[in-house]
């Protein structure tokens, strides 16, 4: 394995620009001079409780284009410790197509969830302290929540001396998506000072800056705003840097990892989170209307499994979704031991009888090798022209941003809203925040609101909360049953991880 240092230099950094965290990982300092760099979204269908392996087909990607000389950096979001311990084990790759030190980047990494989690909870105790020292804000309720990197489903309601209130897992916290937006460190102070920690008994928002907490906030997140460098197994560049979830939050990498690999690379290859209802719809309408950023191709990863789970035209309806935003789509099927020469043969005969440029990728088998005619198709479709476009235009309202993309992305008839949201978007209005992006969390397992719902058509979607994330810049709308804080499963991941003989095993 090479040297985090030589890893930096083969894209011209010094070690004078990095913070070493061994000989294996760093953080960056400062960024590069290219302005020319190639974006590539990786995103996919509707998953399989299992997962496409998204993670692993842009490692493998991104290996391929290394291995065709061009100058690659991969981009991707930290893992999460609740999905490690409980259903779905590790997020970093497998097989050939893996980044290192995996045991670390799953774990606790560089240290950036902590500290998301303690300038999180920092508010909590600040704004509680308000209130008992006088509250001379007027908070009459508190909607800041405090945060925990677990699944933990028994901390989603407590009760406090100032009333009820919760924990979120710490990729859906406010602050895990400021980190992962702001594009500087004053864009970071500035989408601090704006995070709503209340209401008074007017129903105006009560704002964070009026508590003289920036600062200290800042101090506790300055190291972890810095993009973290690693490698995969094959030695290509890779930053790996904010967490956010997909059916929670807006499930990008940060907007600084991205930036940064795009001002040292020529090509970077980057993944949004879950199926493109969810990452990718956020990853335009979210992240690249905030940071200006425009994918030159999107590759539209799928598996068998999810096909005979949810039907050749859950393919159909992803490719069409993602053409709306962007021109040049590829559809790339992720290859799987149990996969036949007839289901494979079957989905690439779909594909050409639709006009969805179709070519397959076993990563995890063969490596870099593995990936190489996807790397081919990649390079070849960017020279094409490309138009990208966003769903919505902000300025429309609230109820006609959720319709726009309930109906054009998710395909429902209609949209109906529990009673109390009503009332909170007549808040939101009168708050002059309606005109930010919106962010939807729902189930990731169906295009609906409801996970046990495949294949639907003519059904209705269900509003059932909303919330102003207005430091992060945008507006959550939670369709169906959804939560912010997970449970663990019947059988948890962490029952098959043990460290024996200086090894971790069963991580993965």
């Amino acid at each position: 394995m090479t040297d985090i240092i030589d890893v930096a230099k083969s894209l011209g950094i010094n070690k004078e620009n990095l913070v070493l965290y061994g000989n294996d990982k760093a953080k960056i300092l400062s960024n590069g001079s290219n302005s020319n760099g190639k974006l590539i979204l990786v995103t996919a269908t509707s998953p399989t409780p299992s997962g496409e392996g998204k993670t692993t087909v842009s490692i493998g990607l991104s290996d391929a284009l290394k291995k065709l000389n061009k100058k690659i950096i991969l981009t991707l979001r930290e893992p999460s410790m609740g999905p490690v311990f409980g259903m779905k084990g590790g997020a970093t790759g497998g097989g050939k197509s893996q980044v290192v030190p995996m045991e670390d980047i799953n774990l606790h990494f560089t240290g950036d969830f902590h500290a998301i989690t303690s300038a999180n909870n920092l508010i909590c105790a600040a704004i509680d302290n308000h209130v008992e020292k006088g509250n001379s804000l007027g908070i009459s309720k508190v909607l800041f929540k405090r945060c925990l990197d677990v699944n933990d489903r028994t901390l989603r309601k407590i009760n406090t001396k100032y009333g009820e209130t919760g924990f979120n897992i710490t990729a859906a916290s406010e602050i895990m998506s400021i980190l992962s937006l702001a594009n500087d460190i004053d864009d970071l102070r500035e989408r601090l000072f704006n995070i709503i920690i209340g209401i008074d008994k007017d129903n105006k928002y009560v704002y964070l800056k009026d508590l003289n907490i920036v600062g200290s906030l800042l101090v506790l997140l300055k190291d972890a705003f810095l993009p973290n460098l690693v490698k995969t197994l094959e030695n290509t560049p890779t930053i790996i840097h904010g967490g956010p979830f997909a059916n929670i939050a807006h499930g990008c990498n940060s907007v600084i990892g991205t930036k940064t690999a795009l001002s040292y690379a020529d090509y970077v290859v980057t993944e949004a989170g879950f199926g493109s209802d969810l990452g990718a719809e956020k990853f335009f309408d979210i992240k690249c209307r905030e940071s200006n950023l425009k994918p030159d191709c999107v590759v539209l990863v799928t598996t068998v499994k999810s096909l005979k789970y949810h039907s050749n035209n859950n393919l159909k309806i992803h490719y069409d979704n993602m053409k709306k935003f962007n021109s040049n789509v590829i559809v790339c099927l992720n290859r799987f031991d149990t996969d036949t020469e007839e289901d494979i043969n079957s989905i690439k005969e779909y594909c050409m009888n639709n006009s969805m440029p179709f070519t397959i990728c076993n990563s995890y088998h063969e490596g870099s090798d593995g990936s190489v005619e996807l790397a081919n198709l990649v390079l070849e479709t960017i020279k094409k022209d490309n138009s990208f476009n966003y769903l919505y235009d902000t300025n429309l309202s609230i109820e006609e941003k959720v319709n726009i993309i309930s109906k054009e992305i998710y395909r429902a008839t209609n949209v109906e809203y529990d009673s109390s949201v009503i009332d909170k978007i007549n808040i939101i209005k009168d708050n002059n925040l309606s005109h930010l992006p919106i962010c939807v969390s729902k189930t990731q397992y169906s295009l609906s609101d409801d996970p046990k719902k495949i294949n639907i058509s003519d059904y209705n979607i269900r509003v059932t909360d909303i919330n102003v994330y207005n430091g992060a810049g945008f507006i959550t709308v939670y369709l169906g049953d959804v939560v912010t804080m997970p449970g663990l499963p019947k059988d948890p991941n962490y029952e098959k991880i043990d460290y024996k003989d200086n090894e971790v095993i069963g991580l993965k």
